[in-house]
């Protein structure tokens, strides 16, 4: 393993935390995603089911969780289902979890091989009133194929359609959503195996160099730090391509008088980072590009300030949000103040997306946003100015840990301010 693996104790009070918001005499189901076809034999990067990491710590494919906490037959109140190994799978594929090691990483103590799944699972769920499933209802997920949570769903409600059935997914989003000491702990390497990846470009990046050599830069610092790789497709986009907002082709040549966005993270141990920033590929802002970049600056200082902190609702705060971008626009002469008495979101030309999503064990982390933040939610803070006539977009992204008297930045290390990225720049080698 590339990093040390968290304490059994985390799992175990995570699934503890769980257990308390269900209703007496309950079971909940938990699976592992799907590993994906791509082409001929080739399957997609497997990435563990994020809900049931968090609960167990298993980080392996085509593995189960039960908790029935109440469950009068005690052999099935807290049951994991992994992969039966055997000599071919160890001869092509690498080891798998024995049933100590899972335990050793769970504090699990009832495991089985998960050929008994299907048997095992009957005689447990008739001894419940209420069973919950596991779906993915991300707010802003898009679902075009049926996952293994919704097949086996499907199944049981089929099978058992006289029990109670209910949702895990808005506890879970509420649970994870607040973050432990050792998430943060975690999210903070992801967060400096980033930052050493900035550095880097900061002596690399000047005109003539491809988009694609700079994502080339990224992913060795990240690999080279323990990390996983990127946490998501990195944007590398130069010039105009800065106003298309997941660019992601990366294969334009960076040119002299350019400024370059990069959107990046470092996934760690499961836990990401997510950073943007904006350098001038010769090494020198213009006094335009300046202008954009202080305003985007002053928005993301002004979201940290008055915005990030208990008690305010996300989705709010993007709706109100909006009038600081406005007066940016505004002493940017992008917008004049008579267009913005008459319409409030003329500022949406020059900046179409929200300022802070959740961040954790997914880029896009669990959480809700219609409900007040909590000490403990970890957000990014990204406000942008896309100016297409122009060919300048400017975006800058931090991350922030959300505390009982605001917020605290997680990225104070990594250079933003423009004299610091100038002089850093002016010492490339």
């Amino acid at each position: 393993m590339k990093y040390p693996a968290l304490p059994q104790e985390f799992y175990i009070e995570n699934r503890k935390k769980f257990c308390a918001k269900m209703l007496p005499g309950s079971i909940a189901i938990f699976t592992s995603n799907d590993e994906m076809p791509r082409n001929a034999d080739a399957t997609h990067n497997w990435k563990q089911n994020s809900d049931l990491l968090w609960l167990t710590g298993i980080d392996q494919e085509e593995s189960m969780l039960i908790l029935f906490p109440d469950c009068p037959n005690p052999d099935f109140r807290e049951v994991l289902y992994l992969r039966e190994t055997n000599e071919t799978i160890e001869t092509w594929e690498g080891h798998k979890y024995t049933k100590k090691e899972a335990h050793e990483t769970s504090g699990i103590n009832i495991i089985h091989w998960n050929h008994v799944f299907k048997q095992q699972l009957h005689p447990a769920i008739v001894l419940a009133e209420n069973v919950y499933m596991n779906l993915n209802e991300h707010d802003r997920a898009s679902l075009r194929v049926a996952d293994q949570q919704q097949r086996l769903a499907k199944d049981i409600m089929t099978q058992y359609p006289l029990h109670n059935y209910h949702r895990s997914a808005p506890i879970m989003h509420r649970l994870r959503a607040v973050k432990s000491s050792i998430e943060v702990e975690q999210l903070k390497q992801a967060i400096e195996i980033a930052n050493k990846g900035f550095r880097r470009l900061l002596n690399f990046v000047k005109p003539g160099v491809m988009e694609y050599e700079v994502e080339a830069e990224l992913i060795h610092e990240y690999i080279r730090n323990a990390g996983t790789g990127h946490a998501f497709h990195p944007i590398i986009a130069s010039g105009s391509s800065a106003c298309v907002l997941h660019y992601i082709e990366n294969n334009r040549k960076c040119k002299d008088g350019d400024l370059l966005l990069v959107d990046t993270g470092c996934e760690y141990a499961n836990y990401n980072s997510d950073l943007t920033r904006c350098i001038p590929v010769n090494g020198k802002f213009s006094k335009r590009q300046k202008e954009v970049y202080e305003a985007v600056l002053r928005l993301q200082e002004t979201a940290m300030r008055m915005y990030l902190k208990p008690g305010n609702v996300l989705q709010q705060y993007h709706i109100e949000f909006g009038r600081h971008i406005s007066e940016e626009c505004i002493k940017l002469g992008l917008l004049k103040n008579e267009e913005v008495v008459r319409n409030p979101l003329a500022y949406k030309k020059y900046c179409v997306h929200g300022i802070s999503h959740h961040l954790g064990l997914d880029v896009h982390d669990s959480g809700l946003r219609w409900e007040k933040m909590e000490v403990g939610n970890v957000f990014t803070v990204e406000p942008g100015i896309y100016i297409a006539e122009e060919g300048i977009g400017v975006r800058i992204e931090n991350n922030v840990l959300i505390t009982e008297t605001g917020c605290v930045d997680l990225m104070p290390q990594i250079p933003k301010q423009v004299e610091e990225i100038e002089q850093l720049m002016a010492n490339r080698k």
